[in-house]
């Protein structure tokens, strides 16, 4: 890069630490998309003083858009920024755990750099290298809220480098809300009064009123819900979802998957079996195809305005609120709706709660991390450091189908989304303040993450269509759920699931 080498070849000529930081704070770094460089270890002038010339840094990742394309981006900017070669390796979801996988079981050094699904660590711990001292101490990582420090911990060791946060929460369209008309239309057709779902069943009952019925009135039939349902496409998250207010009671401790005593399945209890039956009670209310809905359909079905209600990861919310969106400013988050009754494993009783069980779900999300066997762990960690510096992620939240959300304290201040997004007043405070919430609240439930995760939520994800196609009753499918779920425990062996598992708890049980 004829510019890098004259700069570089100017500051050996000079008085190298003074010239370097004026020029460093002279530098203007508009034109890789951000507002302004954020000053410190990790920023663009700090990066843009390192020299990776010669040297190659190799990252996996997953397919462009989510996380690929910020993956690509700020690697093309760390190349030209350090003089580094940097390749990039986009792999589909479906092959990514064993793209990674393979190489660390048979020791080849294939990576620096991996992004991956969060869950996959309890896999993925024996060939990590732990974050260095130095990078935890820089500020976007001391600004990082607890909940995601601990997601990214393992046996006491920060593994994961936090640049993604992600959780489960409700979608839905205030302008509808709000309207007088479908507020009439609600109170004839159920005699209550239309409120955001503080409940499961309200929530199926608010999707079947507004089903099928042009609400928005541009020509096009509406519908109650969009989820993901599709098999092989994250359904499994979606389902827990509805299942956690039922199964996760918050006097009783010591696990939501397993009984972690015994590590007895507790997928097959009767708040899981409740919450399957909520999921394929809802179908009813759903978009043409809207039962093998993947990620990527329930994104655009709320988010282009087809569907009332969703819930899953911020990206349909993002979606609905892009400048281009017929919807924009007319939506609204509030927590997942909760339940009045709720499973007691210990008592083998459910309880009844005058103010619904809330389990706030902080569901899998993007994960990065450098192979403990890498030759270029200086390098690797500056681009990890870069990637999440605040400049970057501030960027990076403003579009949707990056799938970076967020993670830090300032992530969750409503004056960015409406100073910075133009987003109204009412918008950026339900959608903070539901964050706020998630983050900070009681009965949390964290994704199963041990070995063999894969197995298990393979196993969940093909034993839940069998109630959703209604070749067996939610108890039956569960139970068949349960059972491979005690095979997979016995294969792998019991003591190391429950080691692993404990992890899981501890974050749950704080």
């Amino acid at each position: 890069m004829t510019t890098k080498t004259t700069l570089r070849g100017a500051l050996l000529a000079t008085s190298a630490l003074m010239i370097s930081a004026g020029l460093a704070a002279a530098q203007d770094y508009s034109k890789y998309g951000i507002k302004e460089d954020v000053p410190g270890a990790c920023s663009f002038a700090s990066i843009d003083a390192k020299d990776y010339s010669g040297r190659t840094l190799n990252i996996i990742t997953h397919a462009i858009p989510v996380i690929g394309e910020p993956t690509a981006l700020h690697a093309q900017q760390f190349q030209e920024l350090t003089g580094a070669t940097v390749n990039v390796v986009h792999v589909p979801f479906g092959d990514l755990f064993q793209r990674i996988m393979i190489p660390f079981q048979t020791g080849q050094q294939a990576y620096d750099v991996l992004f991956f699904a969060s869950l996959w660590l309890g896999d993925f711990n024996p060939y990590l290298a732990e974050v260095p001292q130095a990078y935890q101490e820089v500020s976007g990582m001391q600004s990082v809220t607890p909940t995601y420090k601990g997601v990214a911990t393992w046996n006491g060791k920060m593994l994961n480098y936090t640049m993604d946060g992600d959780r489960h929460y409700l979608k839905y369209r205030s302008d509808v809300f709000s309207n007088p008309e479908m507020q009439a239309l609600f109170k004839e057709k159920t005699g209550r009064d239309l409120t955001v779902p503080a409940t499961w069943e309200e929530y199926n009952e608010v999707a079947a009123v507004f089903n099928n019925m042009d609400w928005d009135g541009d020509g096009a039939p509406n519908f109650g819900t969009a989820e993901v349902t599709k098999r092989d496409d994250l359904m499994f998250s979606a389902f827990i979802s509805r299942v956690a207010a039922y199964a996760k009671h918050p006097d009783v401790k010591g696990g939501f998957f397993f009984d972690l005593a015994t590590m007895e399945p507790l997928v097959n209890t009767p708040g899981w079996v409740k919450g399957l039956e909520m999921f394929v009670a809802a179908q009813a209310s759903m978009p043409p195809g809207g039962t093998s809905f993947g990620l990527g359909d329930e994104i655009f079905s709320f988010g282009g305005g087809q569907a009332l209600m969703s819930y899953s990861w911020d990206d349909a919310f993002i979606q609905a609120m892009q400048e281009d969106s017929p919807i924009r400013n007319k939506v609204a988050a509030a927590p997942l709706p909760g339940a009045t009754e709720v499973w007691n494993r210990t008592t083998g009783q459910w309880d009844k709660f005058d103010t619904p069980n809330t389990a706030p779900y902080v569901t899998w999300g993007w994960s990065s991390a450098v192979a403990s066997a890498s030759e270029n762990q200086d390098m690797a960690f500056d681009y990890l450091c870069f990637f999440g510096n605040e400049a970057n992620t501030l960027a990076d939240l403003q579009i949707g189908r990056f799938g970076v959300n967020p993670y830090r304290e300032a992530h969750f201040d409503p004056a960015f989304y409406e100073t910075e997004l133009g987003w109204d007043v009412n918008t950026a405070t339900t959608y903070t303040d539901t964050l706020k919430a998630i983050d900070g609240g009681q009965n949390q439930v964290f994704d199963l993450r041990v070995p063999g995760v894969g197995e298990f939520m393979s196993s969940l994800a093909a034993g839940v269509p069998r109630a959703q196609s209604g070749e067996a009753t939610a108890q039956e499918a569960l139970d068949g759920v349960a059972a491979e779920w005690k095979a997979i425990v016995d294969r792998i062996g019991v003591d190391r699931v429950r080691e692993a598992y404990a992890n899981v708890v501890a974050l749950e049980d704080k």
